[in-house]
């Protein structure tokens, strides 16, 4: 595994998703106070940007905002149809102002 810095963490507000693209790997990136989470940024529903839709902190979930189906940023599991598939999942790393992703 190799670590790619993918931002500053400067550049995702608390409780709001980015997308970040690293090669044709799109990259959804939370951030939930000194928490980081990063998912596929691909509904499996359909090709829908997750971190275009709402995050939701409580649950620790990111909604698509087309259809609705919600992800677990810890697992990719989905919670809500119509979406059946989870979503990959990426450790991240903060390493002082710099973010971090792990890639195979």
């Amino acid at each position: 595994m190799a670590l790619e810095r993918l931002c500053s963490v400067t550049d995702v507000a608390d409780g709001e998703a980015r997308r970040f693209d690293l090669g044709r790997t799109r990259i959804a990136v939370v951030r939930l106070g000194d928490d980081w989470y990063a998912v596929g940024d691909r509904c499996t529903h359909q090709d829908i940007s997750l971190s275009e839709g709402e995050v939701h902190a409580d649950t620790l979930e990111i909604e698509c905002w087309k259809h609705g189906s919600c992800f677990s940023l810890v697992d990719g599991q989905p919670h809500a149809l119509p979406a059946t598939k989870p979503t990959p999942v990426y450790t991240l790393k903060v390493e002082g102002d710099d973010v971090f992703v792990e890639v195979d």
